[in-house]
């Protein structure tokens, strides 16, 4: 099985006035392609360190990253921006969309990095609407939408560049258990269907259940891993 994601000796530290936090601690960890990992942990252990430092947003201060087939690692700040439209979508627990923009708007942005015509970008994010089950709230802005609306409009969003890896930070913690379970279903439904490599920080134990593997951190630190990948 080919690897989304090889983390090796990874390790990063932020300083915090006089005091220098260990967030990563010489971190081993892969990814294969197709999997459904959860990342679980107390705060603070460094799980969306490890989100953040796969996707392209923060760069470790030791060790090697590769991630779908790219060292991140030898890649400018200029180079990654286009690299992330090809390759990451992020789902974050805030949602993060426009609230001036429409979903289908919203969901265009990413595109907006692609080389797609303007009628071929909607069309793309029309399809991926369609997929999180929100056709029909197309012209909808995000106050008009509930909870569990809008994190579909995000996930839309994620997936409208068609990546290979699905990276989502906390993706239920603000919603209510019908929701959460619907959203969770849903990301389910696109690692099993659709092929998506899919990284979850979770706090949620229904989210451990339904992935295909299991990652506790605790202090930077890779204490368990249970289940089998695909």
């Amino acid at each position: 099985m080919n690897a989304m994601i090889e983390m090796q000796g990874v390790s990063k530290r932020y300083s915090r006035g006089n005091e220098t936090l260990t967030v990563l601690d010489s971190l081993d960890f892969q990814v294969d392609a197709g999997d459904f990992v959860a990342l679980m942990g107390p705060s603070g252990s460094g799980k969306s360190t490890i989100l953040n430092i796969a996707g392209g947003l923060d760069r470790p201060d030791s060790g090697r990253v590769s991630v779908a087939g790219s060292d991140l690692g030898a890649m400018s700040s200029s180079a990654l921006a286009p690299w992330r439209s090809m390759h990451i979508g992020f789902v974050f627990q805030s949602f993060n969309l426009m609230p001036v923009l429409t979903a289908l708007e919203n969901v265009m942005l990413p595109l907006l990095l692609t080389p797609l015509r303007s009628s071929e970008r909607k069309k793309q994010a029309e399809f991926a609407l369609d997929v999180v089950g929100l056709s029909d709230r197309m012209t909808h802005r995000p106050k008009q939408l509930s909870g569990g609306q809008e994190q579909r409009v995000a996930i839309a969003r994620a997936i409208a560049t068609d990546p290979d890896l699905i990276l989502a930070d906390e993706p239920t913690g603000d919603l209510d258990r019908e929701s959460a379970t619907s959203v969770m279903e849903l990301l389910q439904r696109l690692n099993k269907e659709m092929g998506k490599t899919l990284v979850v920080v979770t706090h949620d134990p229904m989210v451990g259940e339904l992935a295909q593997r299991t990652a506790h951190l605790d202090k930077g630190l890779l204490v368990d891993v249970t289940g089998e990948g695909p």
